[in-house]
């Protein structure tokens, strides 16, 4: 969930577009040879990004209506980001495109309500809950080697059934460019940094075991962990107890249920747009069509992760 999302060109997009009216030839640039009017800054930013802003800026709109995100829980994710992402929390925003914290924090704030719409429905045990904050005890380090196909994935496990060296394997094998050369190696991680089949999997892994094969998103895993490791700075359930469901929820929702979801809520909203060329933007299709696309939370995960 912690992730820098949706483009800074769509945030600005979006300030950009609200603040222009097509009934307004107000000036907002004067040059030597010419004016430029907000009619025209409008029609610009409309022919460039219209749709994009416009989808961002109506479900924004729909999302507001039906909940909230507090300040507090804003500035609480991002600061939890600025944890994550340590000293190069700066750069990061400035490669995303970002001016500054303020116009990030809006994106984040849209980001977290679409999070609070597809995850509403979703129901997480308090047993769900006692066995992620158990594992969130204990940190793994471990090393992988990444194929992208099942075929693959048992050739190479059968080498290492065989006894050939796991690194030499990885170098070989390995499409994760990031870890191959370094023997598979993924240093440490705990719940939450790598996508949810290659966490589970993990998990039950004891030290120097070798799992099977492991399917997730980014293909074929063959996982080793090398050693566990107890964290001593645990919060206390009780404290955490929430944000721990929260994360269970976010993992549950595939692509596919939180784009229903957003769909529902766009046509619940009765939009009507009354710009020529949005005027289909958001209608519904019948059954059969292809669906419009609605945005969805952002999940970006990398081979491991």
């Amino acid at each position: 969930m912690k992730k820098l999302a949706l483009s800074a060109s769509v945030a600005v997009g979006i300030l950009a577009l609200s603040a222009c009216s097509s009934d307004d030839p107000e000036t907002v640039v004067e040059t030597g040879s010419g004016d430029v009017t907000k009619e025209e800054f409008y029609q610009e930013l409309k022919d460039q990004n219209g749709e994009t802003v416009l989808q961002q800026l109506v479900t924004k709109k729909v999302l507001q209506g039906n909940y909230e995100v507090e300040d507090e829980q804003v500035d609480k994710e991002l600061e939890s980001l600025k944890e994550q992402y340590g000293d190069q929390f700066e750069m990061v925003l400035q490669q995303s495109g970002f001016s500054d914290e303020e116009e990030f924090k809006e994106v984040l704030r849209l980001n977290m309500l679409q999070e609070k719409a597809v995850t509403e429905d979703v129901e997480v045990s308090d047993e769900e809950i006692q066995q992620r904050y158990e594992k969130m005890q204990t940190e793994l380090v471990g090393r992988h080697i990444l194929v992208q196909d099942e075929e693959t994935a048992k050739e190479v496990k059968s080498k290492l059934d065989d006894g050939e060296d796991f690194a030499a394997l990885a170098e070989e094998y390995s499409t994760d460019t990031g870890s191959a050369q370094e023997g598979g190696d993924l240093g440490a991680f705990t719940v939450g940094d790598m996508v949810p089949e290659f966490e589970e999997a993990a998990y039950n892994l004891e030290v120097d075991e070798i799992s099977d094969p492991v399917q997730t998103s980014n293909g074929w895993h063959i996982i080793q962990i090398t050693e566990r490791n107890e964290v001593e700075d645990v919060e206390p359930l009780e404290d955490i107890k929430d944000e721990v469901r929260r994360e269970i929820a976010a993992q549950k929702v595939d692509d596919a249920a939180a784009q229903e979801k957003m769909q529902q809520l766009m046509k619940d909203a009765d939009i009507d747009v009354k710009i020529e060329e949005f005027k289909d933007l958001f209608k519904t299709p019948e059954a059969g069509e292809g669906a419009t696309e609605t945005p969805a939370p952002a999940e970006g995960e990398n081979s491991g992760e």
